[in-house]
């Protein structure tokens, strides 16, 4: 029971299981329920840091007993973390409308995939907490850049 929520929530519900790009299906989704949580419930930019730091640690756990169970490092079926790295850059968006969502999920998939430094040395961290970490940092970069394009007004 134990491995299969953690597979389930470790694949963000299945999105994982995208024949290509799962990842960026990760972060797609995480992007859906982020324009859902602002139009409907009103979400604010820093609301999305709190969801990400509140969902790190079953993300972690997850990552972590998905990851020993099909015996992989960082398994591609695992997507929660761009799912937390994802929430993380909204939190740099000075407001939420379609284009700093767009630019949101362009910066992180950008750092996600250069991994500049400390990114890809977080990797190296053990288990759930290296495949989460470095998708955090790059969360951290991508709301940073996101939130100075916010500063001269580009979205």
């Amino acid at each position: 029971m134990k491995n299969k929520l953690a597979t389930l929530i470790a694949t963000w519900f299945g999105c994982g299981y995208a024949p290509v790009g799962p990842g960026t299906v990760g972060s797609a989704a995480a992007l859906v329920i982020a324009f859902l949580l602002v139009r409907l419930a009103g979400w604010q930019p820093l609301w999305f840091a709190a969801l990400a730091a509140v969902a790190s640690a079953p993300a972690i756990w997850a990552a972590g007993v998905t990851a020993l169970g099909v015996k992989q490092r960082d398994p591609g079926l695992v997507v929660v973390d761009e799912v937390v790295g994802q929430w993380l850059t909204l939190a740099g968006a000075r407001l939420l409308n379609v284009k700093s969502l767009v630019g949101a999920f362009v910066l992180f998939r950008l750092f996600d995939i250069w991994k500049p430094p400390p990114v890809r040395q977080l990797e190296r961290l053990p288990a759930g907490t290296g495949i989460v970490a470095d998708d955090l940092m790059a969360g951290t970069y991508a709301a940073l850049v996101l939130f100075v394009a916010g500063c001269f007004n580009l979205y």
